[in-house]
């Protein structure tokens, strides 16, 4: 008979608040192999960064998903006179068929226009089309699902022109700052993440629209998939499918002279934060990851139970995992095996910097910074700095960002600020 492993909590499906009644855990070292032999040289390592991303493929995110047969990539538009005049705007349509059938992902590039040279790219997908990133009349609003926030009121969850340009106004949620991104000589890249895999919103006051969400996310670039067999644990989750959009993205990079592709940042907010978190771990053409208030399911310890946990993940996203990861939302720091610090320790020795939020005990962000503090050894090991600091710094502190790791945080709203904006452009240009 298998051993009956009784919950920490009786009410495990409801979140934790009490810092007192998080169980005693322990973390996987991420210079072990899970056969306990010992990483000795940077070819273990290698063996060991695949050997972690398995663990997270079968258990967490999914399988990654293959890349395109074919990739169609068409220009549709370019304006040399955009951000005043200082950037070239270009517009392109990317297709995963020859003959253009099928899913289509929108990507805006916004790149300085006095750059001497190719320069390095931020990719990062949008929230709600990219209208709202600058206000351009030539831009298309996309007609997609987008589940509505508090923050942009839509009908019938679907974007509007009336955001247009939305993140260029200092005073949103989520800012842009597109004129200093472009005077510190770096491009932007994005596209609306509702293309690649539309992302309901569950519906608190009609329980059964939550478990709606699966059938109706696995469907945009899903398609080009084949047949989703259910029976599976491990199948391609919505957040595979925005981390294996991102990568596309860098395809795209990678076919256009006047961008550094061996200079390529990925950077996300919130579920966003997570899927370029998925991306830069599944993809080494990223070398700098910028993670911005991630959430559970992202940098944070599922151990660490605190705030949202995977039961209320896999209830209100059941979308974002596989079925496989549900097995360990019962008693997380007996069951788990591994933990989010190891998929940190994998993008050793690329660059990360985390921020994190802490005004939503949801959002806690203490074991955001314990997870960088446990995946430190896998940057020293390969003769790089890890985390500076011995203890968790203060909000707006920034003295634990070091060259190649770094972990901030902040009070006030959740949202990218021009703090975080700072901070990642800060980063990006240290080393």
């Amino acid at each position: 008979m298998s051993e009956i492993i009784p919950p920490i909590r009786p009410n495990y499906n409801e979140p934790n608040f009490d810092e007192t009644k998080i169980a005693s855990y322990s973390l996987e070292d991420p210079l072990t192999f899970v056969d306990g032999t010992r990483v000795l040289t940077p070819g273990d390592w290698e063996a060991r960064r695949k050997e972690i991303l398995g663990i997270f493929s079968r258990e967490m995110y999914g399988q990654e998903p293959p890349p395109p047969k074919s990739l169609v990539i068409e220009k549709v538009q370019e304006r040399s006179d955009a951000i005043g005049g200082l950037g070239i705007r270009s517009l392109y349509k990317m297709w995963f068929r020859t003959d253009k059938f099928g899913p289509c992902i929108n990507w805006i590039l916004i790149r300085p226009k006095y750059a001497k040279g190719p320069v390095p790219v931020i990719l990062m997908l949008n929230r709600r089309g990219n209208h709202e990133l600058i206000p351009d009349e030539d831009i298309e609003v996309p007609n997609v699902f987008c589940p509505n926030d508090a923050f942009i009121p839509r009908k019938n969850n679907r974007p509007s022109s009336t955001s247009r340009g939305y993140m260029s106004n200092p005073n949103s949620k989520n800012v842009l700052p597109i004129g200093t991104i472009l005077a510190e000589g770096y491009a932007l890249l994005s596209a609306c993440y509702c293309e690649v895999s539309p992302d309901p919103a569950p519906d608190w006051e009609e329980p059964n629209v939550l478990h709606r969400q699966t059938p109706f996310a696995y469907t945009g670039v899903f398609s080009l998939w084949g047949k989703r067999d259910n029976s599976r644990e491990d199948n391609t989750t919505s957040l595979g499918a925005w981390a294996w959009a991102l990568s596309r993205g860098m395809d795209l990079v990678e076919g256009i002279p006047e961008l550094d592709s061996k200079r390529a940042i990925v950077l996300g907010h919130a579920r966003l934060g997570k899927a370029a978190f998925l991306a830069a771990a599944r993809d080494e053409r990223f070398g700098v990851a910028i993670l911005n208030q991630c959430g559970g399911g992202s940098v944070r310890l599922a151990k660490h139970d605190l705030g949202e946990n995977i039961a209320t993940e896999m209830l209100i996203f059941s979308h974002w995992f596989c079925k496989a990861y549900a097995k360990y939302a019962r008693n997380p720091a007996r069951l788990l095996t591994f933990d989010q610090h190891l998929l940190l320790a994998s993008l050793a020795p690329r660059r990360v910097l985390v921020q994190g939020f802490n005004s939503v005990p949801w959002m806690e962000t203490k074991s955001e910074y314990i997870a960088c503090r446990a995946a430190s050894p896998a940057w020293e090991f390969l003769g790089l700095p890890g985390l500076p600091g011995t203890s968790m710094p203060e909000p707006f502190d920034t003295s634990a960002i070091g060259p190649y790791l770094g972990y901030v945080q902040r009070s006030e709203y959740q949202g990218l600020s021009a703090y975080d904006w700072k901070w990642a452009l800060d980063f990006i240009g240290k080393k």
